[in-house]
């Protein structure tokens, strides 16, 4: 029981941890995520939620922190017992958006670990539970724990530290782009070649018969079966891109958008773009427009038509302007505005409007 009870210890301590990193790596995602549950829950219990979406980013970096700090405390055994009962506290909130999500369908994939691992809503519930029963076996045996690797101030001192290191990785991450890009539209990514399946799709029909189900891989031609779904054998091989397209009053522009050098700036909606770097950002498309490099400058934004023209006016914005779809753009970069630099498809740059880069590190990327 001694041995169990440190394994348990030390894969919840890591685990807290590893998924606060995670989260930290992109809290504007994990941000994204909370605005999502704070929508269901206005729609399910009560507008008043809505009142926190604002603060969806302050949430993400606090909860977050909390994960990692926790994990961290738990390792050290510093304040062993008072420490386990903030993580059941987490452990029991963590657990009810994952069964809410999980038994009413409403948020498909919780965040858990950001979009480094995509789980699915009863597969989060289920490691939730899992979790659960770590800490309930360190919990009725902590007398194994008994030995703290950090005392008085020393502990104080570890515990600050981890907090200062733990929410200085959020803070940056919020203020420039995610350390690692888990997104399909990471640098190196063909975006047209992710719209395309990597092989042809198989598929098997359930049919059925007399209350019997029976899987086929061809449609059967004996009426008596009757058709209940279709299941892809190889769904990985679909495409990891299919929601992307651009348009704007001419028609659709997706195909063209992928051919050629083109710089991006992306703003996914006027209301909280930031509006102090345009002046960079002018100077940078007047140089690309220049640049022997051929680089074409251009736009995309989820605004209406009427906001991004009072918007562009505002800002001095010169540049062909496109549509695409809000969440799309907000895969696209974290960062409003933002800027992405393709070649003839293939993402080469990605720049937050903190960190503008020259005409000429874009022209060595080409």
């Amino acid at each position: 029981m001694k041995q169990i009870t440190r394994i348990c210890w030390l894969l919840l301590g890591v685990i807290f941890i590893f998924s606060g990193l995670v989260k930290q790596n992109d809290p504007v995602g994990t941000a994204l995520k909370l605005e999502e549950y704070f929508e269901v829950f206005a729609e399910d219990f009560g507008r008043f939620f809505l009142f926190f979406k604002p603060y969806s980013r302050t949430f993400s970096i606090v909860l977050s922190s909390l994960e990692v700090i926790l994990g961290v405390a738990l390792l050290l055994r510093w304040m062993l017992n008072k420490t386990l009962w903030v993580l059941l506290v987490l452990l029991v909130f963590f657990g009810f958006l994952t069964f809410y999500s999980a038994a009413f369908n409403k948020v498909t994939d919780c965040g858990c670990f950001g979009d480094f691992i995509k789980l699915t809503p009863w597969t989060s519930f289920f490691k939730d539970l899992f979790l659960l029963g770590l800490w309930v076996v360190v919990f009725r045996n902590q007398r194994y724990l008994r030995r703290v690797f950090a005392k008085g101030q020393l502990g104080v001192m570890y515990i600050t530290i981890a907090s200062a290191v733990a929410i200085g990785i959020g803070v940056r991450a919020l203020g420039h782009l995610p350390y690692f890009d888990f997104l399909p539209y990471k640098v190196g990514n063909n975006i047209g070649q992710l719209m395309k399946a990597s092989s042809p799709l198989r598929y098997k029909y359930v049919m059925e018969r007399n209350g019997e189900s029976k899987d086929f891989t061809e449609y059967p031609t004996d009426s008596t079966w009757k058709f209940k779904q279709m299941v892809a054998l190889n769904p990985e091989a679909g495409p990891k891109i299919t929601d992307f397209r651009v348009w704007n009053d001419d028609g659709d522009f997706t195909q063209e958008l992928l051919q050629g050098n083109r710089l991006l700036l992306i703003v996914q909606g006027t209301e909280k773009a930031d509006r102090d770097r345009f002046k960079l950002i002018n100077d940078l498309f007047a140089a690309a427009q220049k640049s022997r490099r051929k680089i074409s400058v251009l736009v995309l934004t989820s605004s209406s038509p009427a906001a991004f023209d009072a918007f562009r006016h505002d800002v001095n914005l010169s540049a062909p302007f496109y549509y695409a779809d809000a969440t799309v753009l907000k895969s696209m970069i974290r960062s409003n505005p933002g800027l992405m630099l393709l070649q003839n498809g293939t993402v080469k740059g990605k720049y937050h409007y903190h960190d503008i880069p020259t005409i000429g590190n874009i022209e060595k990327l080409l």
